[in-house]
């Protein structure tokens, strides 16, 4: 098929116009993307082939840097279509990602596939150890060769071809899997009245009128499936039958339907995986995924995992125990149950020490908790965020920010969009228009979070709890890894790492979100402007391991169900293999997993996470040893260590071996226990894992 006549060096899809490098949003038509995306595909081709058949010998410059600059106007159409798909999609969206998804995985397999480009490449690697190379650059050829291998360059014959079409498949699949997921969130409500709500907080009240009256239910209260309203309702309903309700919908999403059912694309997505791995040699897809990361093996996974998991499991059993004496003194059933834990976990946090969330949530207003997480970015790093409304994004919610060095040059540009809204995707995350590098005259960083707070009715303050303001300091950690890059390669740059390290940075971020001096100088009260108090600041230190037991349990029976999936036999039945997979394991039938397995995204709405889950808690272990680094010192701001902390983890990309940048930064790696400290999993009686 002929490429349509598309101008890519002045189309506003590709070419972008705006000040500071932004595209112009307003002058997208969303009917361009197909045959931008076609034409940019066509060109991505050309360069391709121009540097496979060069005749030239291979060489850095000819091959490894050509690759890395080729194919711009085709990551540009696609940095844009990503954040409309997540954040604000529609049904022409939707259709489009469907329909792109398998053709951009068949694009890069023809690229990876191409037996003259490897060979140019293969030549290189052959010789690497007479090129001379800097560390970095020979970083870039060991990640390129690399994914070249593991992309299927070196199969023969029907492999080659069979291993591409996975590929377009498994993209069919994921697409599909997410916009289940969105459709299933976006549809159901729970709507109720106002003697249904009695005795629910004012903030949630508003909250779910805004999200009430935006669904046409004027007058009226709306639970909705997003974390941001499903938490706090589930903590405060007093009503069993609500929360009973609630609960069933948001454990079951991915499968309120039979349209939406996720169950047969789980299975089929496990199979297909798993033979691809075969196709490169590896036992099981999660030995494959994990060859190229800190922990390289399933056993190593486990090892981590496994401990956690009772320890965790003993707490909430302990927990469990409690929450049943409370609720039965209060002439409640004391079988606790998943629609319980949360109210009744709450009960018994207010009760033992005396802190109530919603005391704390008039301190967190989201300007305040975006003040604050700007300010511990001056003080670790001397960044200064300007905001200018002037700038717009994809939608009216998302704001922007210039990003100023110490010694005021722009470093680059910072998009917030924190609301919820039918049309985004659930969750938090970080993501880029476009990457800090210094390639062939490089490129400043737009790099933007995402995040599903809830809206208040206008003219009212947005108020979170502790752990939205947590997510709003993590998902800010994955975007000063973006922003504050420092290679020369865009391949490798920011949050271009490992996926068991790309989590450092965020989960770090998020501890000084409680350093008292951050929180009395930016949390103030929402009406009165008073500093958070002494004494309620206490009660949240003393209340902070408070549920660690359910927490980790959640989690940790999520990232068990991921490697279960993914180091074994695909299972024919996801849904029966999942309840037979925990009831093996020993959870607790009264705290659900996390992310159940048909709206677990991170590891089917695509293969970011697949078999690699555990991530987040092996990042928690470095997190946790690495913030140790600055309170052994006396100060969380210690510019020394926050010095050592930019130059080799911030700023260092995926320029090193992560186990070399960290042991750089902190002098050696660390063990577990640094992390069960903070999750107030271990007590002097109980044993280190």
């Amino acid at each position: 098929m002929t490429a349509p006549s598309i101008d890519l060096a002045a189309h506003p899809l590709t070419h972008w116009t705006g000040e500071l490098g932004l595209p112009d949003f307003a002058a997208i038509d969303q009917a361009d993307f197909e045959p931008v995306f076609d034409a940019a595909m066509a060109a991505h081709r050309s360069e391709i082939e121009a540097i496979a058949t060069n005749e030239e010998a291979p060489s850095v410059d000819n091959t490894l840097k050509a690759m890395e600059l080729a194919g711009e106007p085709l990551s540009r159409v696609l940095a844009i279509f990503s954040a409309l798909a997540g954040a604000d999609t529609n049904p022409h969206i939707q259709a489009l990602e469907r329909a792109i998804s398998p053709a951009l995985s068949r694009h890069f397999s023809s690229i990876a596939m191409n037996e003259a480009l490897f060979a140019r490449v293969d030549a290189l690697w052959e010789k690497r150890d007479e090129l001379g190379l800097d560390g970095e650059t020979g970083q870039v050829l060991e990640k390129t060769w690399k994914g070249f291998v593991r992309a299927g360059a070196k199969l023969q014959g029907d492999d080659r071809s069979l291993f591409a079409e996975i590929g377009a498949r498994l993209a069919e699949l994921g697409t599909a899997f997410g916009q289940n997921v969105l459709k299933d969130e976006a549809e159901w409500e729970l709507v109720l009245d106002e003697a249904d709500v009695a005795g629910l907080p004012s903030d949630l009240l508003e909250s779910m009128a805004a999200a009430a009256q935006s669904r046409g239910h004027e007058g009226r209260y709306v639970v909705t499936l997003s974390r941001s309203l499903y938490e706090p309702f589930m903590q405060a309903c007093g009503k069993a039958e609500f929360r009973e309700t609630a609960y069933k919908a948001f454990t079951n999403r991915g499968s309120l339907s039979e349209e939406t059912d996720n169950a047969p694309i789980i299975a089929e997505t496990l199979r297909l995986r798993d033979e691809r791995a075969k196709l490169l040699g590896y036992e099981t897809f999660a030995a494959f995924k994990l060859d190229n990361t800190m922990a390289k093996t399933p056993v190593r996974v486990m090892e981590l995992l496994e401990p956690v998991w009772e320890r965790a499991k003993a707490v909430a059993e302990d927990d469990r125990q409690a929450l049943g004496e409370l609720a039965s003194a209060e002439g409640q059933n004391a079988e606790i149950d998943g629609a319980d834990w949360r109210y009744w976990q709450e009960r018994l946090r207010t009760e033992r020490f005396a802190f109530d969330e919603a005391e704390l949530k008039p301190y967190l207003a989201l300007e305040r908790v975006i003040e604050a997480c700007f300010d511990v970015a001056r003080r670790l790093f001397g960044l200064q965020m300007v905001e200018r409304s002037d700038l717009k994004g994809w939608h009216p919610d998302v704001r922007a920010f210039e990003v100023h060095d110490a010694d005021g040059a722009i470093r680059g540009l910072f998009l917030a969009d924190y609301f919820n809204r039918p049309s985004k995707r659930s969750g938090a995350w970080m993501s880029r228009l476009q990457s800090a590098h210094k390639l062939d005259g490089g490129e400043k960083p737009i790099i933007y979070n995402v995040m599903n707070f809830a809206k208040p009715k206008e003219g009212q303050p947005a108020l979170l709890s502790m752990d939205e303001a947590r997510t709003l300091f993590h998902e800010f950690g994955h975007a000063l890894h973006g922003l504050l890059s420092e290679v020369t390669w865009p391949s490798i740059s920011g949050t271009s790492v490992s996926r068991d390290f790309v989590e450092l940075p965020s989960q770090l971020y998020e501890h000084w979100l409680t350093v008292p001096e951050i929180m009395q100088s930016h949390l103030r009260h929402v009406r009165t402007g008073e500093p958070i108090p002494a004494e309620l600041m206490e009660k949240l230190e003393a209340a902070q391991g408070f549920g660690q037991g359910f927490a980790t349990v959640e989690f940790t029976a999520s990232a068990l169900m991921d490697m279960k999936y993914h180091d074994g036999a695909p299972a024919d039945d996801p849904l029966a293999f999942e309840a037979q997979t925990m009831d093996a394991l020993g959870k607790p039938d009264a705290i659900a997993m996390r992310h159940r397995s048909p709206h677990f995204q991170h590891i089917f709405a695509g293969d970011g996470y697949s078999a690699g889950y555990y991530s987040y808690m092996w990042s928690e272990v470095l997190d946790a040893d690495a913030f140790e680094a600055f309170t052994e010192t006396g100060d969380p701001f210690n510019p020394e260590i926050a010095r050592k902390l930019r130059e080799n983890i911030y700023a260092a990309g995926g320029s090193d071996d992560p186990e070399k940048l960290y042991t750089a930064f902190r002098g050696q790696m660390p063990k577990p226990e640094a992390m069960m400290r903070k999750r107030g999993l271990l007590t002097e009686n109980s044993r280190e894992v």
